[in-house]
């Protein structure tokens, strides 16, 4: 039988922007479904019933992949561990690692309550671990040059976990550093309601210095080459998650640019990427709108979401040849090598000749 991949974008519909990507792919003889992350807990209804209806009523999924620990990616995979027979439940576990982490945290002398500590600190972690072990699903971490199925784990690497780990703010004891992001993060607050939208011609962009927060930075990001289209798939990764997997890139054999459907990291965050950053990513801006886009760029965000996706990273997008692609309540499917009834393509959005500044 011949080679093909669907991967659906679901709408996540919320106040706020959420996760849900399912996948069904056949490469060298071997199918296999995946879904990466799973927005609310309500969405595991949908993700469930999407499955259910669009991939042959599946009741085996291969690999269950969680980018990170955020609620709006995390909650919604609870239902999908009850409901289905898992293979493989993919997420990285911080109390794994108490024993090397202990002596970065000056008030825990005991790797016991360290470890209670960062169960309360994780609690979607802490409830997905507890339904994995009731049914027996074999749980892995997803690090740097992990394999599931056909996509490789690009990012995180376990040491820059591990510190990112230490540095949120989400642990028992933040380090300086981490309360100076904190604080940061705060100033960002007050920042953020001041933000002036000024308009901008074709190519110019502005990203804020400030990066994201270090759950984000945890993200796992994916990569696999299927019916010869290279798909990337970046959870909330920032600059730090993306340079990390640029860098990494090479090593697999993955030359970049050249990248046929990437996942718009943090439902179009601009805190998320920069200039420098999608020039290695994507390429380098094009001189003008092009009359052919070069890739797709599929953005997972609600329509009540005044905050995502943000203008200036639709235009730093396009402006490197993307087809823009939004969910805004309705679901998304990208395929090759395969057909889906009653699915229609996705125009092009248009341009934004504002952005924020």
């Amino acid at each position: 039988m011949e080679d093909f991949f669907e991967i659906d974008f679901l709408g996540v519909e919320t106040a706020k922007s959420g996760d849900a990507i399912t996948i069904r792919y056949r490469k060298q003889g071997e199918e296999w479904i995946h879904v990466v992350d799973g927005g609310y807990i309500d969405t595991g209804e949908q993700v469930v019933a999407h499955i259910e209806k669009y991939y042959r009523g599946a009741t085996y999924i291969d690999h269950v992949v969680l980018s990170h620990s955020d609620g709006d990616h995390a909650n919604g995979l609870r239902k999908v561990l009850e409901h289905f027979t898992v293979g493989a439940l993919w997420m990285n576990r911080p109390w794994l690692y108490v024993d090397t982490l202990i002596t970065r945290f000056k008030t825990y002398n005991s790797t016991d309550a360290l470890e209670r500590a960062l169960r309360r600190a994780y609690p979607t972690l802490d409830a997905l671990e507890k339904i994995a072990l009731e049914k027996d699903i074999s749980i892995r971490e997803p690090f740097q040059g992990a394999v599931v199925g056909k996509f490789t784990v690009l990012a995180p690497s376990k040491e820059k976990y591990l510190k990112l780990v230490v540095d949120s703010d989400k642990t028992p004891e933040p380090t300086t550093e981490a309360r100076l992001t904190g604080a940061m993060a705060s100033a960002g607050q007050y920042v953020k309601a001041l933000v002036a939208r000024i308009r901008a011609a074709w190519g110019e962009e502005y990203f804020p210095p400030g990066g994201t927060s270090e759950e984000n930075e945890q993200s796992v990001v994916q990569y696999a080459c299927l019916n010869g289209k290279k798909i990337l798939l970046t959870g909330d990764a920032g600059r730090e998650a993306l340079s990390e997997a640029i860098q990494y890139a090479p090593s697999i054999g993955l030359a970049l640019p050249g990248l046929n459907y990437v996942q718009v990291p943090h439902h179009g965050g601009r805190h998320n990427v920069s200039t420098e950053i999608l020039d290695k990513l994507l390429g380098p801006r094009l001189p003008a709108i092009p009359e052919k886009t070069i890739f797709s760029a599929v953005c997972s965000s609600a329509k009540a979401d005044e905050d995502h996706p943000r203008d200036v990273v639709k235009r730093a997008f396009m402006h490197r040849g993307a087809h823009w692609a939004a969910t805004e309540g309705r679901d998304l499917n990208f395929s090759v090598g395969i057909e889906r009834e009653g699915w229609s393509p996705v125009p092009q959005a248009e341009y934004p000749t504002e952005m924020e500044q």
